[in-house]
């Protein structure tokens, strides 16, 4: 009977021990204080906090009040810094909750202020008490506290509208969007046209008396042809295919049909106009002229 009275006791004793090692966070010293702004020192609300039991009337926050509370976080009466210590406040009928961090030092002292300005406008314009519990947590084994400790009520100021924020963007189908495209360029009055169409042509006259006047000999014309018959062919038609090009451009080809067929009609002026060109050197430097 003795040795199962012993082993009973060390059961027990084995318990408490285990039960003694489960550390726990929790707070002392914390105090909560309301004040509006413009108020002496001393003035307004001012409780003490306890951990184990919510204050028992409701704390109102005015449109210029601050509420602050100071406390010391502790892990077995022990001042220490936790990980984590959060003001919640929480409304009963929706369930939505904000939470503020304390600024915590090294000691424990932690401080915590919550304006209207902090509040979203969920919270704002409840019409219940918000439930405020203190949270207190860190890494380790440590069980974290998490208390009610007192019921906010919000009051507004009457003479201020409530500033409701405008609805998110929701993405979703929008109304089509018809597209305006700018009109296709006109062309220019025909009158105008046929005048600078007349204009050049009557430039054609003026370039072969010019050429008559300095010396141009169709003589040659022959015996161009017979040297290099190919080249000044081909350089001459690429000429009269360029302007043709252009006249296309000009009344009903784009620019991408245009460049293409340039650049194939450039290079071959390009190349049949150096061969031409050369046969023209050659009789020059053979002294005709």
């Amino acid at each position: 009977m003795r040795i199962l009275s012993s082993f009973f006791s060390a059961t027990l004793l084995a318990s408490a021990g285990l039960v003694s090692a489960a550390s726990s966070w929790g707070f002392e010293d914390a105090t909560l204080s309301v004040q509006g702004k413009g108020s002496g020192v001393g003035n307004g609300l001012k409780e003490k906090l306890d951990p184990s039991t919510p204050l028992s009337k409701f704390v109102s926050l005015g449109a210029s009040d601050t509420l602050k509370i100071i406390l010391t976080a502790s892990e077995d009466k022990t001042p220490k810094k936790p990980h984590q210590a959060l003001l919640t406040l929480r409304e009963a009928s929706s369930g939505l909750e904000e939470s503020y961090p304390f600024s915590v030092k090294d000691t424990g002292k932690a401080k915590v202020e919550v304006t209207h300005k902090d509040l979203p406008i969920q919270l704002l314009s409840s019409s219940q008490p918000l439930s405020a519990s203190l949270v207190i947590g860190s890494f380790g084994s440590a069980t974290p506290l998490q208390k009610h400790v007192f019921d906010l009520t919000i009051q507004r100021d009457p003479n201020t509208p409530l500033a409701i924020p405008s609805p998110p963007l929701r993405y979703g189908q929008l109304p089509e969007i018809h597209h305006i495209f700018r009109s296709d360029p006109k062309n220019p009055p025909k009158i105008i046209s046929l005048f600078f169409t007349l204009a050049v042509l009557a430039t054609l006259p003026v370039l072969l008396g010019s050429w008559l006047m300095l010396g141009a000999n169709f003589n040659h014309l022959g015996k161009a042809l017979g040297g290099a018959p190919v080249s000044h062919a081909l350089f001459f038609g690429s000429i009269v295919a360029l302007e043709g090009i252009f006249f296309l451009y000009y009344t009903s080809w784009n620019l991408f049909q245009t460049l293409p067929a340039a650049a194939a009609v450039g290079l071959v002026a390009f190349l049949s106009g150096s061969r031409a060109l050369s046969e023209v050197q050659e009789r020059r430097l053979a002294g005709l002229r």
